[in-house]
């Protein structure tokens, strides 16, 4: 495969075919770079050489009644982690500020659970509030399965976005989760564009899914139009389900973003959970495809030191993305 060739064709329109996406899983590890070069290409022409860094507050951890089986947080789950009810809104504040000391453009708030009640809207809407008039971060939420009223309020409050993963595809999602059904995912995704959010939409690599498991899921990404793509690899943790599951490879993890890159151009992929401990030595390399990466920890697995990450970042040239208001107020 003329790699550069489909990379161009890419950007004037064209949309890949499945044996061209299977081409791109399956490519020899020789062509790794020439493939990487054509993702960086397309990454290039839309992005340029802009990171947008994004960060997490785990609002709400442990508790959850799902049981979905790569989640520490899961009512099956018997992994030891921190549990804790909803946070106050002078705890989301004191993130906000870290983010934005940090340069941390997008702040994304994520909360365990089917779904967050009025009391849980109303605390994430008066924090956004004040985050936007201080910070002037981009906002993220990450809740549950959202009702419509729910969505309004989140919108009104100044939300820009709201990440809803279907995590692996239509197929697979009984194997993971039976609690609720991928129908009930994309059903979010609507209302959430439905009421104006930007839809936050991505996947979990290496769930024992099949390799048409990961087109399958880049494709309906990009039917669903979603504008942020989080890409996660499994860390797989003691005391869940997919405890022990080692699938991935650094080269392997790199094609799979090369593919999401290939099949949704013009979208932020972003290089999510697991990026350290699966992707290793090879985590540069991922930022010539992705256009986003997470700083910090993650809900509940550690992320590396920041500093690592700023240096690079530096090292590779790339420059990072603040929101215009951060900007002004970081000038100022």
């Amino acid at each position: 495969m003329k790699w550069q060739t489909l990379a161009q064709e890419v950007i004037n329109g064209k949309e890949l075919s499945n044996d061209e996406a299977m081409s791109i899983l399956n490519a020899d590890d020789d062509e790794l770079l020439p493939l990487l070069h054509g993702a960086f290409t397309i990454r290039k022409h839309y992005f340029g050489k802009k990171v947008k860094l994004n960060m997490i507050m785990n609002a709400k951890s442990g508790y959850c009644p799902e049981d979905c089986g790569y989640c520490a947080q899961s009512s099956k789950s018997t992994a030891k982690i921190e549990k804790y009810p909803f946070i106050t809104k002078e705890e989301i504040l004191e993130g906000a500020k870290i983010a934005f000391e940090n340069k941390i453009g997008t702040y994304c708030i994520v909360a365990s659970g089917r779904g967050p009640t009025r009391k849980d809207v109303d605390v994430v809407s008066e924090a956004v509030k004040e985050i936007k008039e201080k910070y002037g971060l981009k906002i993220c939420a990450c809740l549950g399965i959202l009702k419509e009223e729910q969505a309004q309020q989140l919108k009104e409050a100044g939300v820009d976005r709201y990440n809803h993963n279907i995590n692996t595809s239509a197929r697979h999602h009984s194997f993971i989760t039976t609690t609720h059904t991928y129908e009930d995912r994309v059903n979010t995704i609507e209302i959430v564009k439905k009421h104006g959010l930007s839809p936050c939409s991505g996947a979990i690599i290496g769930m024992k899914e099949t390799k048409q498991d990961v087109i399958d899921i880049a494709r309906a990404l990009r039917e669903l139009d979603a504008d942020s793509i989080p890409v996660n690899f499994l860390h797989a943790i003691e005391g869940t389900k997919l405890e022990g599951t080692n699938e991935l490879n650094p080269r392997y993890c790199l094609k799979v973003l090369a593919l999401f890159r290939y099949m949704n151009p013009t979208k932020e992929i972003r290089i999510s959970g697991g990026r350290e401990v699966n992707l290793r030595s090879l985590q540069p390399l991922g930022l010539y495809a992705a256009n986003s990466i997470f700083v910090g920890d993650y809900l509940t697995t550690e992320g590396q030191e920041t500093n690592q990450d700023f240096q690079m970042l530096e090292d590779l040239g790339f420059e990072i993305e603040l929101t215009e208001k951060q900007q002004e107020l970081l000038n100022a």
